[in-house]
C-alpha cells in the first residue's frame, strides 16, 4: 500500500529544516524501493516550510512507522502532520 505524509514546518524553523536535512536525504535514501516520492513544499522565496513523502509499506502502520522516523519527524520540525492511505491514479513524469 502506498503511505502518504504531508508535513507542514513550526513558523521561523527555516534554520532547523537546513541543519537536518543532510539526516533526512540519509533517511529517504536508505529507504530504498520503498520511497516512491518527496519533496519540499516551498515558501514565495523558494525556501522549504514542509514536506511530502510517499512510501510503499505492508500497512499504514508499517508506513507510519517509516516516516516516524524521518528526522524531521523525530526532532519535531513539523507544527502539523497528516498520515494517510494514498492512491496513486495519474503519474505524469516530468
Amino acid at each position: 500500500m502506498l503511505v502518504a505524509f504531508v508535513g507542514l514546518d513550526r513558523p521561523n524553523s527555516l534554520d532547523r529544516r537546513v541543519a537536518l536535512r543532510p539526516e533526512h536525504l540519509k533517511h529517504l535514501e536508505s529507504l530504498g524501493d520503498a520511497l516512491i516520492m518527496a519533496g519540499p513544499f516551498l515558501d514565495d522565496k523558494e525556501q522549504g516550510v514542509g514536506s511530502i513523502v510517499v512510501v510503499e509499506a505492508a500497512s499504514l502502520d508499517a508506513g507510519r512507522e517509516i516516516l516516524n522516523r524521518d528526522p524531521f519527524v523525530r526532532e519535531g520540525l513539523f507544527d502539523q502532520m497528516t498520515i494517510k492511505p494514498w492512491r496513486l491514479t495519474i503519474n505524469k513524469t516530468r
